[in-house]
């Protein structure tokens, strides 16, 4: 069957690749600890949750907005504003099902068949699927350890030419956990006005962030605001994954573009669930940040374990929940050791490659899981690498 070239090659995300075969297992009577899908263990908020299921008995289940009812708006452009140290108009703030739509909308309203668009490698692999379907040129910019998975600057200098439209950024990362340091944005910003090209910031875990560190965002810098897309959501920051509600922020003449496309693609959010966003940023913030230091605790012990593991290497993540173990001594390629480790250990990670070629050699865990099972989950693994591959 023959069918367009923007879709004929998509691939799936490697995650639900590895989610189907560790289910295979349990469904053969397997025990599987799974570490492999980013996605929040927390419940939402019982407020929150409550807040929604109150907007559905008013009635709140209509159409709506396509950007998004304007209450919303209005507290996404203060809140968010005011986390970056920048003033945000709620006219800037696109409401969306979910962060992705986000991501594809202004790729497609920014894009041309033929312009270059760089992205990090290893990255969230959307990235790559948004720009082939908008018939761009994909142009991986490598993130390298020795600079804690931060842009290899050097590469990123010689790619950037007259033909990039469109620079993306994921900070904190998935896959790395790394956050990029602001003199490395600075750079990046000094790069995209002299060669007059867009920024795409992925802010989506941005409030996920250890050690008393901050992320911070290239839009608050001089001159970036009216060339930058920030995508943020409450999929991670309140584990509201399965209600679909993300958010844009951008220069008003692109939300409108983007506003048309959500017009003619999903109509508008679901109402209720913006109701639910309402409260989640009103309301009590104290279960965020202790939810923040839960996933600190939960880093501390895998990059303890990992690094206590022979021939196993990891940097310290400085947000998001993953880590990125450097696993090059064992000389096996990411696929294999992550399907041996799945195999024999029953403890599905995810091979670097999942997230581009700039991933091999490495893994990734996603500790979105309790302590008590991701401490299971790696005995199981140092058990395994000291008995031999």
């Amino acid at each position: 069957m023959a069918f367009a070239q923007r879709v004929a090659d998509l691939r799936a995300e490697g995650a639900y690749q590895v989610l189907a075969r560790a289910q295979e297992l349990e469904r053969a009577g397997r025990d599987i600890i799974h570490l492999e899908i980013g996605e929040p263990d927390f419940r939402t908020a019982p407020p929150i949750s409550l807040a929604g299921i109150k907007a559905i008995a008013e009635g709140r289940t209509r159409y709506n907005p396509p950007r998004g009812i304007a209450e919303l708006r209005e507290l996404l452009a203060a809140d968010a504003g005011q986390r970056r140290g920048m003033t945000v108009s709620p006219a800037q703030v696109i409401i969306a099902p979910g962060a992705k739509p986000n991501l594809f909308f202004p790729t497609l309203a920014l894009v041309e068949p033929g312009d270059e668009v760089l992205y990090p490698d290893p990255g969230f692999p959307t990235y790559e699927a948004m720009i082939r379907v908008a018939g761009g040129v994909p142009v991986p910019v490598p993130l390298v350890e020795h600079h804690d998975f931060s842009f290899d600057l050097d590469a990123f200098d010689r790619l950037i030419s007259e033909r990039t439209r469109l620079i993306i950024l994921n900070s904190p990362c998935n896959p790395t956990g790394s956050v990029i340091p602001l003199r490395d944005l600075q750079h990046i910003a000094a790069a995209a006005q002299r060669h007059d090209c867009w920024v795409l910031s992925d802010e989506i875990y941005m409030r996920i962030v250890f050690d008393g560190l901050d992320a911070p965002s290239i839009a608050a810098l001089p001159g970036m605001a009216e060339r930058t897309v920030i995508i943020d959501g409450f999929s991670k920051t309140y584990a509201m994954t399965g209600w679909r509600l993300g958010f844009g922020i951008m220069p008003e003449a692109l939300a409108d573009r983007v506003n048309l496309l959500l017009t003619h693609s999903v109509g508008c959010t679901a109402h209720f669930t913006q109701y639910a966003g309402i409260e989640a940023v009103t309301g009590d913030q104290g279960w965020v940040a202790e939810m923040v230091m839960a996933y600190q605790q939960r880093r501390d012990a895998v990059v303890a374990a990992l690094n206590a593991m022979p021939g196993v290497t990891c940097r310290t993540p400085q947000g998001a929940f993953y880590a990125f173990p450097n696993i090059q001594s064992f000389g096996l390629s990411s696929d294999d050791m992550a399907t041996l480790i799945l195999d024999k250990a029953g403890v599905a990670l995810l091979p670097g490659t999942s997230f581009g070629q700039n991933g091999a050699g490495y893994l990734r865990i996603s500790y979105t899981n309790s302590l008590e099972n991701i401490q299971r989950a790696l005995g199981r693994v140092g058990n395994l690498l000291a008995e031999g591959l």
